[in-house]
């Protein structure tokens, strides 16, 4: 039994901020939650899996973000409560059905869990969450610490169903990701009635029984904004709103998210809380318009704290605009002045860097932005070179070292498409600098799909494209289906090594179980791409010879082509310390500096299990972190590595 399916209310738990949203929304009596894979947000679906059965819950990781949107929206039509998770880029996938979800409206509550990534951390960008919500119509709530991830997932539920919408609930990496205590609330027992679709009334405005559609827009679009209106109206009340501080402060602090806790540290440090107000918005958009001009008129100093972008900042300029006259005319301080940082996560040192400014607070000398700025560099600059890298035994390293000798050799400079994943890193050395293009998932193959069509103009290069087993199913089919559909002369390699790896090896349907660890038909990629037409290979990438004999033929054919490099992880549960070979260096044999290689076991192929003996001139293998794969030997043009069955 998971500790988050613990019955008594009032109990004491120390949980993950994913966790107590996990906890809030088991107490909401939630029925059925989809999502996918994506740091920070990862852990919610797989805590919830873990709590399915106990609590008949139905659980899956989709295949994409919208996907997983339309299964909750599902749910909730059928009269049971439902969830959606997904990290700040996936917003962006599913926004098309969420566009559509808050014309049509919703039934039982519907939360859409979004995880943002202030500074990147797990990223390849930190967009922010809180434009898209506003853009698509729909209420934001931020939880400021974790109780109230636990008790605004609850509440989120119960806003969802008082105005039949969906509730979009913006995390952020440090408090999806750290830890904190919560006070539970009572379980409820599983009391719903039959899931149930009820669409028998010709009235598609009728939010119970009518179609659910969201067409008509000269009829849909109005009812949408009269329940923004009400959500707006209920969130004056808000008990996730809140302030602390003097009546009329000398400074007013307004912040969201995690930032509050910045925010309170600071003020703690800097014993202020006499002279500056705190007011925390937990209700981010609609704003509370009441509640922000009952605090514009205490003061006229306006200090605005969040993360990422000035969201916060720029709509309470614009109600303050609105109010002037009743308000008065306020100094605003935040990332538009740069009181504030304009990117990154932000640190209660920010913070007290803003105070001290502001309130010319002589005796304390902050950690200014800039001095933290050069002393990060500084330790970087002071620290020993240490480049991002495969980790040993990384199927992904033996791909790249195929494809970029393919393409040599080939001498036509023939070029790599990529996308997100571990394999990003082949626009680095660890991939030999193999990749030429980087952006969202799938877009590699979108991408060399439009390369591969450029030939009337004289492009004569071989176009590849690659792509996870886990991104094929999530978005590169619709990119392989146009490239078939327009004959385009382009090859994707997928490098399939068996689950969803850079997150946590969670399933997809590729492979032959689910989510629950039951059995599942395994969808075959092999299948599916000659099904669209395209000319299939499959091979290991620890074949070195054989794959770049495969890759060879594929890019002096015209047309389609999948490449299929299937080989497993070297930290799946299934392979982890697990060795197939026991590797040594023959001394003998090695000549080192001498070898006329240049070194090309330690420096060019750079695997963390290979390295270079100072002592000795000799490469070495690291027994601790080599993990057995046998590559290396194959690559060793003197035949120094032994390879042996482990």
């Amino acid at each position: 039994m998971s500790k988050l399916t613990h019955k008594d209310a009032d109990t004491q738990l120390l949980v993950m901020g994913n966790e107590a949203i996990v906890r809030g929304a088991l107490e909401a009596g939630v029925h059925v939650a989809a999502g996918y894979p994506g740091t920070p947000s990862s852990e919610i679906i797989e805590r919830l899996s873990e709590c399915a059965k106990e609590r008949n819950l139905y659980v899956e990781w989709s295949t994409n973000e919208k996907v997983a949107s339309e299964v909750a929206a599902s749910g909730s039509f059928a009269g049971l409560r439902s969830l959606c998770t997904m990290k700040q880029n996936g917003v962006n996938v599913a926004s098309d059905f969420l566009i559509h979800l808050a014309i049509s409206g919703t039934r039982a509550g519907y939360v859409a869990v979004v995880c943002d990534d202030p500074g990147a951390l797990s990223s390849v960008n930190e967009a922010e969450t809180a434009y898209l919500a506003k853009q698509i119509e729909l209420p934001l709530i931020e939880p400021g610490d974790f109780q109230e991830a636990k008790d605004m997932t609850r509440w989120a539920f119960e806003l969802s169903e008082e105005i039949k919408l969906p509730v979009m609930m913006r995390s952020v990496t440090r408090l999806s990701h750290a830890s904190g205590n919560i006070v539970t609330g009572a379980l409820p027992a599983d009391t719903h009635n039959r899931a149930e679709f009820k669409c028998d009334n010709p009235n598609f405005l009728d939010p119970e029984s009518g179609a659910v559609i969201s067409a008509a827009l000269n009829l849909t679009h109005p009812v949408l904004q009269g329940k923004m209106k009400q959500t707006q109206s209920l969130f004056e009340e808000c008990p996730f709103n809140t302030y602390s501080g003097p009546e009329r402060p000398e400074l007013l602090m307004i912040t969201r998210s995690s930032a509050y806790l910045y925010c309170k540290e600071a003020l703690n440090e800097l014993a202020l809380e006499e002279r500056v107000g705190l007011l925390k918005i937990g209700t981010t958009w609609p704003l509370p318009q009441k509640l922000v001009r009952r605090h514009l008129k205490t003061t006229d100093k306006v200090l605005i704290v969040e993360e990422v972008m000035p969201f916060l900042e720029e709509n309470v300029k614009v109600l303050a605009a609105e109010m002037a006259a009743d308000v008065g005319v306020k100094t605003f301080y935040g990332k538009n002045d740069g009181s504030i940082p304009s990117c990154g996560e932000l640190n209660p040192d920010f913070v007290i860097g803003a105070l001290v400014r502001i309130l010319a607070i002589e005796d304390y000398i902050p950690m200014t932005p800039d001095y933290q700025q050069k002393s990060l560099m500084a330790a970087f600059i002071n620290s020993p070179p240490r480049d991002m890298t495969f980790c040993p035994g990384c199927p992904h390293r033996a791909s790249f070292f195929c494809l970029h000798n393919a393409l040599t050799l080939d001498n036509r400079k023939g070029f790599v498409c990529g996308d997100i994943g571990c394999y990003a890193m082949a626009v680095q050395s660890c991939g030999f600098e193999t990749a030429k293009t980087l952006h969202a998932m799938g877009s590699g193959a979108g991408v060399a799909s439009g390369f591969g069509k450029l030939d009337q103009f004289g492009l004569d290069q071989p176009v590849i494209a690659v792509c996870g087993d886990s991104t094929f199913f999530h978005a590169v089919l619709p990119a392989l289906v146009n490239a078939a559909h327009h004959r385009s002369n382009m090859t994707l390699v997928v490098l399939d090594n068996g689950g969803t790896a850079m997150t946590g090896f969670q399933p997809h349907p590729g492979l032959t179980f689910d989510l629950m660890h039951d059995s599942a038909p395994k969808v075959d990629i092999a299948r599916v791409s000659e099904a669209i037409g395209a000319t299939v290979r499959i091979s290991d990438p620890f074949d070195i010879a054989g794959t770049q004999a495969v890759l060879d033929e594929l890019i002096n054919n015209p047309g389609l082509k999948v490449l299929i490099l299937r080989q497993m992880c070297a930290l799946s549960p299934e392979k982890k310390n697990r060795k197939k070979f026991s590797l040594r260096v023959d001394a003998s044999l090695c000549k080192g500096d001498s070898c006329g290689c240049n070194r090309l076991c330690t420096r060019i192929w750079s695997c963390p299990g290979l390295v270079w003996d100072t002592e000795n001139r000799r490469a070495r293998i690291d027994e601790v972190l080599c993990s057995g794969c046998g590559v290396c030997a194959d690559i060793c043009p003197q035949g120094a590595i032994i390879r042996e069955e482990a």
